[in-house]
């Protein structure tokens, strides 16, 4: 079963023109640009988003990425994209759901995963940093 995750973010999208392929749907790839869209505004909730992550000598490259396809979006489509942060300690995996912001309808679901590099030295991290970590636990219910 997936988590649900303790903390979430949703963020909508309107489906743009130029993101629709031939066949007059969603191209796959740009389902990746909204996920990192509703990712930032999560890390923006938490207080530690990209820029925050920098100034504390880690990038969070990731490392996986995983997508399930239910129903294609179309151009001029609201989306709705929750992200769910389901682990943190060690890893930042998130877990991605892509609905349909009218009627609810799943469209998508998917996983990032992503880990601590320092950034002087460019060696990846066992355990996600202190900095992180502290930040997440003040923004748990």
């Amino acid at each position: 079963m997936r988590s649900k995750g303790l903390i979430h973010a949703d963020t909508e999208v309107l489906v743009p023109f130029f993101d629709i392929d031939m066949m007059n749907v969603v191209w796959h790839g740009h389902y990746i640009k909204y996920l990192e869209i509703a990712r930032c505004t999560l890390l923006d909730q938490l207080g530690h988003n990209y820029t925050q992550m920098q100034a504390s000598g880690y990038a969070w490259p990731v490392i996986d990425l995983q997508l399930r396809y239910v129903r294609a979006a179309v151009f001029g489509q609201r989306l709705n994209v929750r992200a769910s942060l389901v682990e943190w300690e060690n890893r930042l995996k998130i877990n991605y759901l892509i609905t349909d912001a009218v009627t609810a309808e799943r469209l998508t679901r998917a996983t990032t995963i992503q880990v601590a590099v320092e950034i002087s030295s460019r060696e990846m991290q066992l355990a996600s940093p202190k900095i992180f970590i502290d930040a997440v636990l003040r923004a748990l219910p």
